[in-house]
């Protein structure tokens, strides 16, 4: 076996033994090489299971969460995503393996200028990468099927639960931002909002506006 092969076995095992059982979301975890989301000095380490930092202070979520994340969001391939804080643009391009269309928004510029040209070379053409406040959601492209969101509130943003259409799913972390966070999972009913807690995470808080770079 290759060493690459083997890297990529351990990877999906690590994954496994976290709760990630899902067979399309490993399917798109395999597909998709987090080595081409992580520069520099880290990069070696594009295969562990923990976070690491990228540019513009923030992080690239550890495999495992990103699998556990996109599990509970049960993406199904005619769903329409939006997902809030693109970062490195891991995420994203594993939903873009599960969903018709992913929305993926960002505050920073410099990481959304790079997502877009990581999407192009990895020829993923079902994203659409904005610099836009995510707190705010996309209410232009609203409602969507699935919602994720990859930094911590205090409470679901209204803005985003406005967005949900009826029977879809939103995951995200909330919780104040520098102590732990629990996932939640939010399905909109005809009546209101189901709530689900699924585990406690740790991620950088939801700030509004736009970033500086």
């Amino acid at each position: 076996m290759t060493p690459e092969a083997e890297r990529k076995m351990q990877f999906l095992f690590a994954l496994r033994s976290k709760g990630v059982t899902d067979t399309r979301v490993l399917n798109a975890m395999e597909k998709i090489d987090r080595g081409a989301f992580v520069k520099g000095i880290f990069a070696e380490r594009a295969y562990e299971d923990m976070p690491l930092p990228i540019a513009c202070g923030q992080t690239i979520s550890q495999p495992s969460v990103v699998g556990l994340m996109s599990q509970a969001l049960d993406v199904q391939p005619r769903d329409k995503v939006l997902e809030i804080g693109t970062g490195s643009g891991y995420q994203a391009a594993i939903l873009s393996q599960l969903a018709r269309r992913v929305y993926t928004v960002e505050r920073h510029r410099r990481l959304v200028r790079e997502a877009r040209e990581l999407f192009e070379r990895l020829d993923l053409a079902n994203i659409t990468c904005l610099v836009a406040d995510g707190s705010h959601g996309l209410p232009e492209q609203a409602p969507f099927d699935r919602i994720l969101v990859t930094a911590a509130a205090e409470d679901p943003p209204g803005p985003l639960l406005a967005e949900l259409r009826v029977g879809g799913i939103m995951v995200l972390p909330v919780g104040q931002s520098n102590t732990v966070q629990t996932l939640i999972k939010v399905t909109r009913l005809e009546s209101g909002f189901d709530y689900q807690e699924l585990r406690p995470v740790r991620f950088v808080p939801l700030l509004e506006g736009l970033g500086q770079d």
